[in-house]
């Protein structure tokens, strides 16, 4: 691997989208939410009532997908077939179908392709939850980050907008979504064998940021 590729997996709610744009600004190199990723299969499969447990219907579904991602300045967009998903990506109830449907083979090789793609022209830190383990094995540097459950909770709790939020559904959301990933048979949530570990729980950003940079030797 010619280019620099670091990875952060961990569960939801650990912080690795908030350390990992800083991080690559820091480190002067791409970001990329593979999460969007999946986030945005989700999204297509509902907006277009896919029934994803066909496996045909998969199949066609997948060959007419067309996700990609554009930079402009330091904004990361997810484009489908020419549309910007990213507003719509975020609610809960696309994270919950993102979290089951990303178990399905077909489509984790799917979006393997684009991932891999990026890394082989440019340095890049690629967050998300099999980054280390699947994606990218032979990376420079991985990290994990995990963090307590009730702070999890907390943290998405706070990041979302809106007066109907309820943060005993985001905890329960939360922890049925640490059980499915940490439990599917495809690329299970789990922290590389060679992979920094780094509990957030009691860290600012900043402090889990610097921790990472004293392991990432300066070019």
């Amino acid at each position: 691997m010619n280019h620099r590729i670091i990875t952060i997996d961990g569960p939801a709610g650990a912080g690795k989208t908030t350390i990992s744009k800083l991080l690559a600004q820091r480190l002067g190199c791409v970001y990329v939410d593979t999460g969007a990723l999946y986030r945005g299969v989700a999204y297509e499969i509902q907006q277009q009532q896919i029934d994803w447990e066909d496996e045909s219907c998969l199949e066609i579904f997948i060959k007419n997908l067309k996700l990609n991602f554009i930079l402009e300045k330091d904004n990361l967009s997810l484009i489908s077939s020419e549309k910007d998903i990213t507003p719509f990506i975020r609610t809960p109830e696309i994270s919950m179908l993102a979290s089951t449907t990303s178990a399905k083979p077909q489509i984790r090789s799917a979006l393997l392709d684009i991932q891999r793609n990026i890394a082989q022209t440019q340095d890049a830190v690629f967050e998300g939850r099999d980054m280390g383990t699947v994606v990218f094995p032979e990376a420079s540097f991985k990290f994990f980050l995990f963090a307590d459950l009730s702070v999890r909770a907390k943290r998405r709790y706070d990041e979302m907008t809106g007066s109907q939020k309820d943060i005993t559904r985001v905890q329960q959301d939360m922890e049925s979504r640490d059980t499915n990933d940490s439990m599917r048979k495809e690329a299970p949530l789990k922290a590389a064998l060679d992979a920094i570990k780094i509990d957030s729980t009691g860290l600012t950003v900043q402090e889990v940021v610097d921790e990472i940079l004293k392991n990432i030797p300066k070019v």
